[in-house]
C-alpha cells in the first residue's frame, strides 16, 4: 500500500507571524479597554496562543506518524523519514533562534513604556468621566434664584452707530461727567443691577419690571468671534445680541450677514433701530421712554418715521423673519421686537434696556442659572506694560481665584501656568489714568477678567480656559485643551502646497478652514497661525516662489491686523496680503487675484497652445506663392487661429511656417470656424520654411494642418479648454494619432 500523504508541517517563520499576530490581538484589546475603561480578559488571545500551540504538537504527531507508517515501507520511505528528521531538527534550531530574538525585542523597558502608556489612557479616561459626572451634577444643583449676568453682544453695518450706542449705554449722567457705577471691563462692559434699575426707572409706570439678573455683560470685542461655537457641545459665547440697523438705510450688507450668523447660531436678538433723531424737524427729549417722545413728534415727522420703519421691516420679512415694534408685538416668540433709537440723544434707550433685562428673565432664565463649574473663554492675549503678558478672558459661570492653575491652549501645545493677578480696570472716569487697575482676589462669574500669569505668548484667542481642580487630571485637561487645535491643524496640506492663513481666533480659523475646503471654493492650505500677520509668517508664504507656485505666494488674514515690517517684507519678496473682516471678501479677493494669474499664464501660453484645424487650399485664391505665402483656404474643421504653425502631412509633414493674420471680406480676424473661408498670410519661422513654395513643394490637392504637439495640447487643455466644442476635440484626437504623440 502507498503510505498516506504528510500532513503540513509550519516553518519557523509561518509559527513566529502567528505568535505576533496574537500578541498584536492581545495588545488590540488591551488598548480597547483602556480607552472605554471597561477590564477584558484576553482570553481570546490565551486560547489563539494554546490553539497555535495544540496545532504545533498535532503537526508533530502526524509528522512522525507519517515517518513510521513509511518506516513499513520501501527504501524510498526511510529516505523521507531521515530527510523530515533533519528538517525537523532545523526547524526547530531556527525556532529557538527566533523565540530568542523575540525576547530581544519584548525587553522589559518597551513592555514598561507600553503599560505607562496603557495606565495613562485609563487614568485619562477616569478623570474624564468624573469631571463630566461633576459638571452634570452642578448642572442639576443650580439655584433658579441666582441667576448671572446675560452676555450681550453688538452686531451690525459699519456706521449704524454700534459704538455711540455702547457709549451711551456705559453712561448715566454725561453733564456731570460721572460713570454712573458702570464699570469698563476687559473685553466687556459691565453694567450692574442697580444701574439698570436707575437707567429704567421711567419705564415703570408703563411696564414695571422686577430686574432680577445681577446685570448686564456686554461685549466690545467686534466680529463675528464672539459667536462661534467654542466648543463642540457648549453654546457660543454670548447669550443675546442688538442688531443694530440705520433707519436712514435700512439692511446693509454686513447687517445681513450678521443677521444670518444670528439664526444660524438661534441666538435670540432685538433689532435697534438707530439714528430716529435723523427724521426731518425730530424733537428730542432726552433718555425718555420712545412712546412718550413720539407722543411730542409732529404728523411729517410721524409719516416719514411710518414710512421708513415699514420699510425696515419689509426688509426683514424679505429675509424670512417676523418683525414689529416692541410695543406692539403680537408674540414675542415669533416675532422680533424692534426698539426705535438714538444713540446721540439717548431717545428710546431706557426702552432697550429694559427689554434686555425682560427678554433673559422670562425666556432664558433656566440657561442664566449660575454654575460653580468654570466655564471660560480667552478673548485676547495682551502685553502690558508693568504687568507683562496677560489673557484677558469672559468669565461666564464659575469663580476664578489667585494662585489657582490653569490649563490653556497654544498651537504647540497645552500651556500650564499659575494665577498670579485678577484684575479690572478703574471705572471710566480714570480709564486714563496709565496701569491703573483694581485687582481681586477672586472674581465670580459672567463677568470680564485681565487674568496675570506666566508663558502665556502663545495662548490662543477663542480658546477654553480650564481651572485644575483638586480632583481633576492635568493630563486630561491638557487633551482636552489640544482637541481642538488637533482638528484644525488636521486640515492643513501636508504636501506644503496652498495658502497661508491667519484669523484672530480659533473660532474663526475653523470657520475659515471650512469655508476654504468646502466644494464650491477647493483652496489648500499649507499653513496656519493666530494673531497679527508679521515677518515670520511673509517668509513662510515666500516659499511657493521657490516651489514654482507664484498663486500660493498669499496669506488670508481673516479679522488680524498687518504689521508694518511685514507690509514692507511682503513687498520686497512679492508675497500678496489680502486682509477682511468677512470671510466672503476674502475669497473674492483671492479669486480675483487667481483669476489675474491665470490670464497672465493664458497670456504667455497663448504662442504655444495651438487650436486644431484642417484647411483646404482654393486654387483661385493663391496671392502669394513664396514666402510670406498669402492664400485663401476653407476651414473643413476645427478652429483656424493667427499665431498656429501649419504643416503638410500627405508632403513627409513639412513646415511652412505660422499664421500671421487672417482677413474675412478686407477685415482682420483672430480666428476664423468651420466652413470659413479666409484669406490667410503664412509666415516662416525657420530658414527651412524659407524656402518652401506653393506649386513646388504642395499643391492645392494637399491639405493643411496645425502641427500640434504633446505640450501645446496640455496648454489647450489648461486654459482653452472651454474654447473648443466637441467636434474639436474630436479633431485633436484624430491629429494626434497622426503625429503619433504619446
Amino acid at each position: 500500500r502507498p503510505a498516506p500523504p504528510a500532513a503540513k508541517k509550519l516553518s519557523a517563520k509561518e509559527l513566529k507571524q502567528q505568535k505576533e499576530q496574537a500578541k498584536a490581538l492581545a495588545r488590540k484589546a488591551a488598548m480597547e479597554a483602556a480607552t472605554a475603561d471597561v477590564d477584558l480578559t484576553f482570553k481570546e488571545g490565551a486560547e489563539g496562543e494554546a490553539q497555535d500551540e495544540g496545532d504545533e504538537s498535532d503537526d508533530d504527531k502526524s509528522g512522525s506518524g507519517s515517518g513510521s507508517s513509511s518506516s513499513n515501507g520501501s527504501g524510498s520511505g526511510s529516505d523521507s523519514d531521515s530527510d523530515s528528521d533533519s528538517e525537523s531538527d532545523s526547524d526547530s534550531d531556527s525556532d529557538s533562534d527566533y523565540s530568542d530574538s523575540d525576547s530581544d525585542e519584548d525587553d522589559p523597558e518597551a513592555k514598561k513604556r507600553r503599560l505607562e502608556a496603557e495606565e495613562k489612557r485609563k487614568r485619562i479616561a477616569a478623570a474624564r468621566v468624573a469631571r463630566l459626572e461633576r459638571v452634570s451634577e452642578a448642572m442639576k444643583h443650580r439655584n433658579p434664584e441666582d441667576l448671572r449676568c446675560p452676555i450681550v453682544c453688538i452686531l451690525g453695518h459699519v456706521d449704524t452707530g454700534k459704538t455711540k450706542l455702547l457709549d451711551k449705554i456705559r453712561r448715566t449722567n454725561v453733564q456731570d461727567g460721572e460713570a454712573g457705577g458702570i464699570t469698563q471691563q476687559i473685553g466687556a462692559t459691565y453694567i450692574p443691577q442697580w444701574a439698570l434699575k436707575e437707567r429704567t426707572a421711567c419705564m415703570q409706570s408703563q411696564d414695571a419690571l422686577d430686574i432680577k439678573i445681577p446685570g448686564l455683560l456686554v461685549i466690545d470685542t467686534p466680529g463675528h468671534e464672539s459667536f462661534t461655537n467654542l466648543r463642540s457641545r457648549g453654546s457660543g459665547l454670548c447669550d443675546l445680541a442688538i442688531l443694530v440697523i440705520d433707519i436712514m438705510h435700512g439692511l446693509e450688507q454686513q447687517t445681513l450677514e450678521s443677521l444670518n450668523l444670528l439664526r444660524m447660531r438661534k441666538t435670540p436678538f432685538i433689532i435697534a433701530l438707530n439714528k430716529v433723531d435723523r427724521l426731518y424737524d425730530w424733537k428730542t427729549q432726552g433718555e425718555a421712554p420712545i412712546k412718550s417722545t413720539m407722543a411730542s413728534q409732529g404728523a411729517h415727522v410721524l409719516r416719514e418715521y411710518d414710512e421708513r420703519l415699514q420699510k425696515a421691516i419689509l426688509s426683514i420679512n424679505e429675509q424670512g423673519l417676523n418683525a414689529a415694534v416692541y410695543y406692539d408685538n403680537p408674540d414675542p416668540r415669533s416675532f422680533l421686537s424692534v426698539v426705535p433709537t438714538s444713540a446721540i440723544t439717548g431717545d428710546g434707550l431706557p426702552d432697550l434696556l429694559q427689554l434686555l433685562c425682560k427678554l433673559p428673565q422670562t425666556r432664558m432664565s433656566e440657561k442664566l442659572q449660575f454654575c460653580n463649574e468654570v466655564e471660560c473663554t480667552v478673548l485676547e492675549v495682551k502685553m502690558i506694560e508693568g504687568l507683562g503678558t496677560t489673557v484677558d478672558v469672559v468669565l461666564v459661570n464659575g469663580t476664578l481665584r489667585e494662585g489657582q492653575t490653569l490649563v490653556l491652549a497654544s498651537l504647540q501645545g497645552a500651556v500650564v501656568t499659575q494665577i498670579r493677578a485678577l484684575v479690572t480696570p478703574q471705572p471710566m472716569r480714570e480709564m486714563r489714568v496709565k496701569g491703573q487697575y483694581v485687582h481681586h482676589k477672586e472674581i465670580k462669574g459672567a463677568q470680564g477678567v485681565k487674568i496675570v500669569a506666566q508663558g502665556m505668548e502663545t495662548v490662543l484667542a477663542g480658546t477654553q480656559c480650564y481651572v485644575l481642580g483638586p480632583d481633576d487630571d492635568v493630563d486630561e485637561l491638557k487633551d482636552e485643551v489640544t482637541s481642538d487645535i488637533k482638528s484644525v491643524l488636521s486640515r492643513v496640506d501636508k504636501s506644503g502646497e496652498g495658502v497661508c492663513v491667519q484669523a484672530s481666533t480659533l473660532g474663526s480659523l475653523e470657520a475659515l478652514l471650512e469655508f476654504l475646503k468646502s466644494p464650491a471654493v477647493n483652496i489648500p492650505v499649507s499653513n496656519i497661525s493666530i494673531g497679527p500677520v508679521n515677518k515670520r509668517d511673509v517668509m513662510a508664504a515666500s516659499v511657493a516662489h521657490e516651489r514654482k507656485q507664484k498663486e500660493f505666494a498669499c496669506i488670508l488674514a481673516f479679522d488680524v491686523k498687518v504689521t508694518s515690517d511685514a507690509e514692507q517684507m511682503a513687498n520686497e519678496l512679492n508675497v500678496r496680503i489680502f486682509s477682511a473682516d468677512i470671510i466672503y471678501h476674502l475669497f473674492d479677493q483671492f479669486t480675483a487675484y487667481m483669476a489675474e494669474i491665470r490670464d497672465d499664464r493664458k497670456k504667455a501660453a497663448a504662442d504655444a497652445a495651438v487650436f486644431p484645424c484642417r484647411l483646404k487650399i482654393i486654387p483661385s485664391c493663391v496671392f502669394c506663392r513664396k514666402d510670406p505665402i498669402v492664400l485663401g483656404v476653407e476651414v473643413m474643421e476645427g478652429i483656424a487661429r493667427v499665431g498656429t504653425p501649419i504643416c503638410i502631412p500627405s508632403k513627409d509633414f513639412i513646415t511652412i511656417g505660422k499664421i500671421a493674420s487672417m482677413e474675412v471680406d478686407h477685415k482682420s480676424v483672430e480666428k476664423a470656424g468651420l466652413g470659413k473661408n479666409v484669406a490667410m498670410k503664412i509666415v516662416s519661422t525657420a530658414p527651412s520654411e524659407a524656402g518652401r513654395m506653393y506649386g513646388r513643394h504642395f499643391d492645392q490637392t494637399d491639405e493643411l494642418v496645425s502641427h500640434i504637439s504633446r505640450h501645446s495640447i496640455d496648454l489647450v487643455k489648461e486654459f482653452y479648454r472651454d474654447e473648443l466644442c466637441k467636434d474639436d476635440w474630436i479633431l485633436m484626437v484624430k491629429l494626434k494619432k497622426l503625429f503619433e504623440i504619446p
